[in-house]
C-alpha cells in the first residue's frame, strides 16, 4: 500500500508562512506517482490547492492560492512539499496530502488521487 505522512502545520499571523511536509512510503510508492494537496475548512467540502506530475514538469494549482503558494517535490525521499507565503485567515483548514499512480508528465485541478493523509492543522490569525 501507500502511506503519506503530513507536517508542518501550525499557528502563523496573516501575512506569515508555513511550509508543508508529505513523506510518502509503501512498497507501492514508485517514481511515477503525483501529489497533490487538499484542504478542508470547518463546514465546507475538501478542495484543491495544488498538484504536482511524478517528475515535477507538470505543476498546477487553485486559483485561490496562485502566486502564494508553491508545490515541489524531492524524489529521492518520496517527499512532496507545500511552501506557502502571505497566509491569510481563508487559508485556515486542514491541509491534506493526496497522491495516486499517474504516468502523465501533466496534472490539472481536477486531479484526485486514492492515496489520503491524516492532515495537518494550518491556522491563520488575523
Amino acid at each position: 500500500q501507500v502511506q503519506l505522512a503530513e507536517s508542518g502545520g501550525g499557528l502563523v499571523q496573516a501575512g506569515g508562512s508555513l511550509r508543508l511536509s508529505c513523506a510518502a512510503s509503501g512498497r507501492l510508492f514508485n517514481t511515477y506517482y503525483a501529489m497533490a494537496w487538499f484542504r478542508q475548512a470547518p463546514g465546507k467540502e475538501r478542495e484543491f490547492v495544488a498538484a504536482i506530475s511524478w517528475n515535477a514538469v507538470g505543476i498546477a494549482y487553485a486559483d485561490s492560492v496562485k502566486g502564494r503558494f508553491t508545490i515541489s517535490r524531492d524524489m529521492f525521499t518520496k517527499t512532496a512539499f507545500l511552501q506557502m507565503n502571505n497566509l491569510k485567515p481563508e487559508d485556515t483548514a486542514v491541509y491534506y496530502c493526496n497522491a495516486d499512480y499517474n504516468p502523465r508528465t501533466e496534472v490539472d485541478a481536477t486531479f484526485l488521487g486514492y492515496y489520503w493523509g491524516q492532515g495537518t492543522q494550518v491556522t491563520v490569525s488575523s
